[in-house]
C-alpha cells in the first residue's frame, strides 16, 4: 500500500467519522437519560430527607430544610429515652427472622412440589391458590382474630407469624422459577439413589440459592414493614414493633418530627443490610437465573 492511498484510507475514515449520528437516536437516548435521572430522584429522595431529618430539630424539618443540621444526637437522645430501642427491635427481629424462614421452608417445600410432581388435579388447586390472592387481607383480619382469640395466642408473636408462612405469592415465585431447574439433575440424584428429600436438600437447595437469596429479600422486608396485622394482634407494649411504636410517635399532639425521622433511618438498617448482602442474589433471582 503506497503511502498516497493510505492517506486517501484516513481521509475517508476522518470524514466518515464526522458524519452526524442518528438525531432521532440521540433523541430516545437523551429521554431516556431524563426519565431514569427522573425515577432515580424520586426513588432517592425520600431517603435523603429521611437522613436529613433525623439532624434537624422538627421546626427546621417543617420549615423545610433540606441539608444537614445540629439536631442528631439531641433526636437520638430523646428517641432513646422514650422508647425501649432493644426490645422493640429484637420483636421486630424475632417475627421477622423466624417468619422469614418459615416461609422459605414452607412456600420453597409447595413450589417444589406444585412443580415436580404431577396430578390430574395440580394444576386446580395451583389456581384456586392463585385465586385467593384477590381476596384482600382487611377481609380475613376478623375470622383470623377470632381463630386466634380462640387458640389463645393473642398477643403472641405467634399470632404474626403463622399467617405469614404460607405466602401464595412466595409458591408462585418459587413454582415459576423451579421450572429452569435441570431435571437431569434429579434424575441422575434418583439413579444414585437418593430419596426424595434429600435430593431437595443436597441438590434443589444449593442449584436454587440466587431464588432463595431474593425470596429472602421479599420476605424479611415484608415482615419487618408488617404493621396491619400486628396492630389488630399485638395489645401490650413490650410485644409491639418497631412499625407500631413509629406510628405511635406520629400519633402524637405536637410530634417530634426529628425523632420520628432518626427512629425511622434505624428501622430502616436492617433491611438494607440484608439488601446489600444479597443484593447480587436477588438480582440473578429475580432474573430467573439457575446455577
Amino acid at each position: 500500500m503506497t503511502v498516497s492511498s493510505m492517506t486517501t484510507t484516513v481521509d475517508r475514515a476522518v470524514a466518515q467519522s464526522r458524519v452526524p449520528a442518528n438525531p432521532w437516536g440521540l433523541v430516545r437516548r437523551a429521554l431516556v437519560y431524563v426519565l431514569l435521572s427522573l425515577a432515580a430522584f424520586v426513588s432517592i429522595f425520600p431517603f435523603y430527607w429521611m437522613v436529613v431529618g433525623a439532624t434537624n430539630t422538627s421546626a427546621d424539618i417543617i420549615k423545610g430544610k433540606s441539608s444537614l443540621g445540629s439536631a442528631l444526637i439531641a433526636n437520638a437522645t430523646a428517641f432513646f429515652t422514650q422508647v425501649d430501642a432493644v426490645r422493640i427491635f429484637w420483636n421486630s427481629g424475632v417475627i421477622a427472622v423466624v417468619a422469614t424462614v418459615l416461609t422459605l421452608a414452607i412456600s420453597s417445600l409447595a413450589g417444589y412440589g406444585f412443580e415436580m410432581f404431577r396430578s390430574r388435579v395440580r394444576e386446580r388447586i395451583f389456581g384456586f391458590l392463585l385465586l385467593l390472592l384477590s381476596i384482600p387481607f382487611a377481609a380475613m383480619m376478623v375470622p383470623l382474630f377470632v381463630m386466634f382469640s380462640q387458640a389463645k395466642l393473642v398477643n403472641t408473636f405467634a399470632a404474626v407469624i403463622l399467617p405469614t408462612v404460607a405466602s401464595i405469592f412466595i409458591i408462585f415465585y418459587f413454582r415459576q422459577t423451579t421450572k429452569a431447574f435441570p431435571t437431569e439433575l434429579r434424575d441422575a440424584a434418583r439413579i444414585d439413589g437418593l430419596k426424595e428429600w434429600q435430593i431437595f436438600l443436597y441438590v434443589y437447595l444449593p442449584v436454587m440459592r440466587s431464588t432463595y437469596a431474593a425470596a429472602t429479600i421479599i420476605v424479611f422486608m415484608a415482615n419487618w414493614n408488617n404493621y396491619l396485622w400486628p396492630l389488630v394482634v399485638l395489645q401490650t407494649a413490650e410485644n409491639k414493633t418497631i412499625t407500631l411504636i413509629l406510628s405511635g410517635l406520629t400519633a402524637a399532639y405536637t410530634p417530634d418530627y426529628g425523632l420520628i425521622l432518626f427512629g425511622t433511618v434505624l428501622a430502616t438498617l436492617p433491611t438494607l443490610v440484608i439488601f446489600f448482602l444479597l443484593q447480587r442474589r436477588f438480582v440473578e433471582g429475580m432474573l430467573g437465573a439457575v446455577k
